[in-house]
């Protein structure tokens, strides 16, 4: 089976850990703190906190933001559920909001429909790697004197007019999850140029810990990371330039071969972005998707659907009035997007394997499509 995603774990990542070990310092120590200075430079931020989960810098990003019960939150419904889950964990109420139906980014347009009195926060995602439209977004967070948290859990080292991901907006978000661009099996961190907001999330990974004095300042959460995790993540950075440019190269000959195929839409890449692919989706028809995700399968080539349905549509979320039909783009999506191996430890052997079991999938779905119509017909 060529899998969906595969860490890449080198010598440089074993040594790290077994230092790590041997020094003693297993929790939040130097290595945290060697991490977030390398990770700010690299994002172009003055301040970084790392966390144990992209979920924890979600949460803390929104703490720091301020965001608590009495406010809203605009956000994307095609996403993973960390995305918003941690909107309500701070008592705010989630706000929905359809996207674009060519990055399936957030649709600014949109956002602006949804924006009422209480909103305080939009959250952009970069979907797959391709970062959201920033400069829209940022106008209208001006012009409503919102604060604008970027959620780049799947697009570290991409790029928007020149600037990194993680320095486009009040404060953003990193997840290093063993299948991320960089990964330390579990990890996060919040990147921000605002002082308070670095602050207030340094707190708040500490169960709110006064750093000066041993008081609890409010409600905070045990989010450290470790030493451990932070070593490995020093050694996956150290290689980041080599894993996006592979990944963007492997995407390169997937669009190639994939752009004269009927029946699929590659993934669009916008004028002045870099787009890091963290996941390579395209999109086949609602007809055929699910016998293309069968085909694939059954023929060793492994594939995932990201995401089968919208935030909007699983109970804890509809349980707010959000129904079938609300955002007909993201619901659309679902029926249509599959996501194909794209990580840098893919052979020129596998890429080539993936390229001939999809043009096959797609030409065998046809033919049974055109045989069961000629039944019908007949």
């Amino acid at each position: 089976m060529i899998p969906l995603s595969k860490p890449l774990i080198g010598e440089k990542e074993k040594a790290n850990v077994l230092s790590v070990l041997e020094s003693g310092m297993l929790a939040q120590g130097p290595r945290v703190k060697e991490l977030e200075q390398v990770f700010a430079k690299l994002c172009g931020v003055a301040r970084a906190v790392a966390v144990n989960s992209g979920t924890a810098a979600i949460h803390g990003a929104l703490y720091a933001a301020g965001i608590g019960p009495a406010d809203e939150v605009i956000t994307t419904p095609f996403t993973f559920v960390a995305t918003a889950n941690p909107v309500l964990m701070q008592g705010a109420t989630v706000v929905f909001c359809d996207i674009k139906e060519d990055t399936l980014n957030i649709d600014p347009e949109r956002v602006s429909e949804r924006i009422t009195s209480k909103t305080k926060a939009i959250i952009a995602v970069d979907l797959y790697g391709h970062p959201a439209d920033y400069k829209e977004l940022r106008s209208i967070a001006d012009k409503h004197n919102l604060i604008l948290i970027e959620d780049a859990c799947q697009a570290a080292n991409a790029e928007y007019y020149g600037r990194k991901a993680g320095s486009l907006a009040d404060i953003a978000v990193f997840s290093f999850y063993a299948t991320k661009n960089i990964m330390c099996g579990e990890g996060g961190m919040i990147t921000t140029n605002n002082e308070k907001f670095a602050i207030r999330a340094r707190s708040f990974r500490h169960h709110c810990r006064d750093s000066v004095n041993y008081d609890y300042v409010d409600l905070g959460y045990n989010y450290r990371m470790t030493d451990i995790a932070a070593a490995i993540a020093l050694a996956q950075l150290e290689r980041l330039g080599e894993f996006t440019e592979k990944r963007i190269s492997n995407a390169k000959k997937f669009n190639e071969a994939f752009d004269s195929v009927g029946g699929i839409v590659t993934p669009l890449i916008m004028p002045n972005v870099k787009h890091v692919f963290h996941q390579y989706t395209i999109r086949v028809s609602a007809s055929k998707r699910d016998d293309l995700k069968k085909y694939l399968l059954d023929n060793e080539v492994d594939c995932a659907v990201f995401y089968p349905k919208p935030l909007h549509l699983y109970p804890h979320f509809a349980s707010f009035g959000y129904k079938q039909g609300d955002f007909p783009v993201a619901e659309r999506a679902s029926k249509e997007v599959l996501s194909l191996p794209v990580h840098p430890a893919l052979s020129e052997s596998d890429i080539q394997s993936v390229i001939k079991i999809v043009k096959h999938g797609m030409a065998f779905i046809e033919q049974i499509n055109t045989f069961e119509n000629g039944k019908v017909n007949s």
